[in-house]
């Protein structure tokens, strides 16, 4: 396990344990919403040595489990967990004189596990959230599109052409992600708008010393619409 990981996860147990403790003070709650959510990456990957690269547009959805817990003071405490699709990768600025256009589309399993604290009404109102944690993603699949003719790289800047026709190395990328929104609660359920990043620590292709890149990390920027509904409800 890298230092990295490890420092997540002692992370996420002092987040749980500090959960534990404030939960002797606050409002018990014991409420649980189901839904789906759909909406946007802006997907780039972090080389070195570098390329110069341009957000990718992508779509991402899924399904959103959320149960809040307790109420403290006046946050509203929940943890979140997603199963989603998303389509990330890069696409390259290519500034060699040439026509030439190139992107890569990964399509990933993620698995967000979020504690999300809110402000505001917990019912027939309006609410602002945070929430952040660590993510999982499992790759599907990719495809790469070249464009412009003649297809030449010769000219590329920095001579970086390995990662062309380059397949995906490490199937498991795994960070971390935030962000924040608005909660709107009604009669029929809970309409949620969110802007959240996503910060890759692993790699997408190997890294040892003999390997070509140091560095070919995930990042994205997500904007989504998210519907959930009440299972249960503690009020």
């Amino acid at each position: 396990m890298s230092k990295t990981l490890k420092h997540i996860c002692i992370f996420c147990m002092f987040l749980l344990i500090g959960g534990r403790a404030t939960a002797q003070v606050g409002e018990y709650r014991s409420d649980l919403a189901i839904g789906i959510n759909g909406g946007i990456n802006l997907s780039s990957v972090t080389f070195t040595p570098t390329i110069k690269t341009a957000y990718l547009i992508g779509k991402c959805g899924g399904i959103t489990i959320r149960y809040t817990c307790e109420k403290y003071f006046t946050a509203i405490c929940a943890v979140q967990m997603e199963i989603n699709w998303a389509q990330r990768g890069w696409k390259e600025v290519i500034e060699d004189g040439s026509n030439n256009t190139y992107q890569r589309v990964t399509n990933y399993l993620e698995i967000p596990f979020m504690f999300n604290m809110g402000w505001g009404r917990e019912q027939r109102g309006v609410r602002f959230f945070i929430n952040a944690g660590p993510q999982l993603n499992f790759f599907i699949n990719e495809k790469e599109t070249y464009g412009g003719f003649p297809w030449d790289p010769s000219q590329r800047p920095n001579n970086v052409t390995e990662q062309y026709g380059k397949a995906t190395e490490n199937k498991f990328d795994y960070g971390i992600c935030g962000g924040g929104g608005l909660d709107l609660s009604t009669k029929i359920g809970h309409f949620v708008l969110e802007g959240r990043y996503y910060y890759g620590l692993a790699d997408i292709f190997s890294n040892t010393k003999r390997d070509y890149f140091g560095r070919s990390g995930n990042s994205s920027i997500t904007v989504k619409l998210s519907y959930l509904f009440d299972v249960l409800k503690t009020k």
